[in-house]
């Protein structure tokens, strides 16, 4: 995503769905639209048409697309570190958010035109459709044996809980971090940091000093 492939012809480029998706991106950055159809999309790219179809549905598959490209991109990062398997559930999760971030940052120009390219919030959550699937997926990875129930009935309503409450607490931190205008965003980061303690403190049933620590960190920032 951030990047750049060398600068070729697209025709002399194999036409992947990475490929698709970096025109994509390149285009929306340079325009301040999307392309309005895929003919004309692959007209200005030199891209048989029928190639875009074995790849995607249509422009909007694209841009939803682009988020999971980001997703793959954290958990293929994470992996290569070699340390995934000796963490415990909250710091893989704590170190997914870190590095999803990092990617989003490197590509903020992209997502602030994309998720705020209107004010129809239900339209920007559409665009994280896709995402979500595989977001709630690798929570659900991740968390493998972190509930202790013995009841299965009960566990898997804990489990499916456990999943919304991420993606919910996911959208909260991005939510932070478009409004975020701390140098290098050092405060999501701290965001994340509190925000993921205080919910592990909640779910753990213990202590509340960092659940009030967390909630006294929103309501400085939101006061300022």
């Amino acid at each position: 995503m951030a990047t750049r492939l060398k600068e070729l012809p697209a025709a002399a480029q194999e036409i992947t769905s990475d490929r698709i998706t970096e025109l994509f991106m390149q285009y929306c950055l340079e325009n301040n639209k999307k392309p309005e159809s895929v003919y004309l999309f692959c007209k200005q790219n030199g891209i048989v048409e029928k190639d875009f179809y074995k790849h995607f549905s249509s422009i909007d598959a694209v841009e939803r697309s682009v988020y999971v490209s980001f997703h793959k991109l954290a958990v293929q990062l994470i992996d290569q570190s070699g340390e995934v398997d000796t963490l415990s559930f909250r710091d893989k999760l704590l170190t997914y958010y870190y590095t999803y971030f990092e990617i989003l940052t490197a590509n903020r120009s992209f997502v602030i035109f994309s998720l705020q390219e209107n004010k129809n919030r239900l339209s920007g959550l559409m665009k994280l459709k896709d995402f979500r699937t595989n977001f709630k997926a690798f929570t659900s990875q991740i968390s493998e044996g972190y509930l202790k129930v013995r009841s299965e009935r009960i566990r898997k309503a804990q489990q499916d809980a456990l999943e919304e409450g991420a993606w919910i607490q996911f959208l909260v931190t991005l939510k932070f971090w478009l409004d975020d205008e701390s140098i290098g965003f050092e405060k999501t980061d701290l965001f994340i940091e509190k925000s993921i303690r205080a919910t592990f403190d909640l779910i753990d049933t213990s202590p509340l000093e960092s659940v009030i620590d967390f909630g006294k960190f929103i309501f400085k920032e939101k006061l300022r």
